[in-house]
C-alpha cells in the first residue's frame, strides 16, 4: 500500500505528459511485477490506425522515452488490441507461443483512444493485480485529461502557446546536445554531414484574408475555418511533428529531424491541402507560411522572428506560398536584422 501511494503521489506531481508517462509505467512495472511495460501512442494516418511505443521500462532497467520517426506499426498487426479498440473495450489479453501474457489497457477519453498501456508478464495476471493496475490507469487517464485541458487550445484542440514554449526549449536542448556531441568528434565527417542535412525546423502559418472571412461570413464560419485548418495541419504533418495554435489565425509547427528538402515538401504539402480543400459556405481558403531551421545558439524569440519575417515576405508577395528565411536572406530578398531578446517582428 505504501508503494502504491508513493507512485500515486509521484504521478500527480508532474505537469507534463513525458514525466507522467514515465511515472505510470514505473508504477505499473513495480506493482504488477511485470517483465516489460510500455505506453503506446495510437494515431490515425490517412484513415489507417497505427501504434508506436512512446515510453518503455523493462525488468531491472530504468524507464525511458522512445523517439520514433514514423507512425509505427499498423494496428491490424495486433489483432487483439485492434478488436478491443474497435469494440470500445477496457482491456485485451493474449498469450504468445512462448507463454508470455500481454495485457493491453486503452486509455479512453470519451470515445477516443490515443494512448494505450501494454504490460507483458511470463505468468497470468491475478485479479488483485488487474484491480490495482486498473486503479492506476484511472488516475493516469484523469490526470492526462487535466494536462490536455491546460495544454490545448479550446477551439481547435491543438497545443497552445504555453506548451510551445516548453516544447521549443526541449528541442533547443536536444539540438545543443547533438551539436556538442559533434564537436567532441571533429574527425567524424559522416556525422557532421548527417547533422548538416537533418535539422529541426519551425514554421509559422497564417490564414490569408482571415479578417475578410469573419467580416463576410461571421465568426461562426471563421471558427469553423480555423478548426478545419487545424485538422489539415494534423493530417498533413508527421506523427513526430508538433502543431500549435498561437491565437487568432496564426499557427506554429515544429518539425523534427528532417532535411531542408523534406521540410519544404512537408510544409508545401500542407499548403496545397488547404488550397484544395472546400470550406463550407466560405469556399476556398489559402495560407502563407514562413519557416526557418532551429539553431541551439539562437534565442527562441529570434528564431520566431526569422520565421515571422519569412511569413511577412510571403504575405506581401502574393500570399498562398511558403518562404524559407535563409534562402530569402542568401538571395538578397530579405535583409538579416540583428535582433535582441526583446525584438518583435509582427
Amino acid at each position: 500500500m505504501d508503494s502504491l501511494l508513493k507512485h500515486m503521489v509521484d504521478m500527480t506531481g508532474h505537469r507534463d505528459h513525458t514525466m507522467l508517462d514515465i511515472s505510470v509505467i514505473s508504477a505499473v512495472q513495480e506493482l504488477a511485477n511485470a517483465q516489460q511495460t510500455r505506453v503506446l501512442s495510437v494515431t490515425v494516418v490517412k484513415g489507417q490506425m497505427f501504434v508506436r511505443s512512446r515510453a518503455i521500462i523493462s525488468a531491472g532497467k530504468t524507464a525511458r522515452m522512445e523517439e520514433q520517426q514514423d507512425p509505427g506499426d499498423p494496428l491490424t498487426s495486433i489483432p487483439a488490441l485492434a478488436a478491443c479498440i474497435s469494440h470500445h473495450e477496457s482491456s485485451a489479453e493474449q498469450v504468445d507461443a512462448e507463454g508470455n501474457h500481454t495485457l493491453w489497457l486503452p486509455i479512453w477519453m470519451g470515445d477516443k483512444c490515443n494512448t494505450c498501456l501494454e504490460i507483458i508478464n511470463p505468468t497470468p495476471y491475478t485479479p488483485e493485480t488487474i484491480h490495482i493496475v486498473g486503479g492506476i490507469v484511472s488516475v493516469y487517464r484523469n490526470f492526462q485529461n487535466l494536462l490536455d485541458y491546460s495544454e490545448r487550445d479550446s477551439l481547435t484542440g491543438l497545443l497552445n502557446r504555453k506548451t510551445f514554449d516548453d516544447q521549443l526549449a526541449k528541442m533547443l536542448a536536444a539540438s545543443s546536445a547533438e551539436q556538442d556531441a559533434l564537436t567532441l568528434l571533429p574527425g567524424d565527417e559522416e556525422r557532421r554531414q548527417h547533422s548538416d542535412q537533418e535539422k529541426q525546423w519551425l514554421a509559422v502559418v497564417d490564414v490569408d484574408h482571415f479578417k475578410h472571412v469573419n467580416d463576410k461570413f461571421g465568426h461562426l464560419y471563421g471558427d469553423e475555418v480555423l478548426i478545419l485548418i487545424a485538422n489539415l495541419l494534423q493530417s498533413s504533418f508527421r506523427a513526430q511533428d508538433r502543431v500549435f495554435r498561437f491565437g487568432g489565425e496564426e499557427f506554429v509547427v515544429l518539425l523534427r529531424s528532417t532535411t531542408q528538402e523534406n521540410a519544404r515538401r512537408i510544409i508545401d504539402r500542407f499548403r496545397m491541402n488547404v488550397e484544395a480543400h472546400e470550406f463550407p459556405q466560405v469556399g476556398k481558403v489559402t495560407v502563407s507560411i514562413g519557416y526557418v531551421s532551429i539553431s541551439a545558439y539562437e534565442a527562441p524569440v529570434i528564431i520566431l522572428g526569422h520565421a515571422d519575417q519569412a511569413l511577412y515576405y510571403a504575405k506581401s508577395h502574393g500570399r498562398n506560398m511558403i518562404c524559407h528565411y535563409d534562402e530569402l536572406v542568401s538571395g538578397g530578398l530579405l535583409q538579416a536584422i540583428a535582433s535582441n531578446d526583446e525584438a518583435e517582428f509582427f
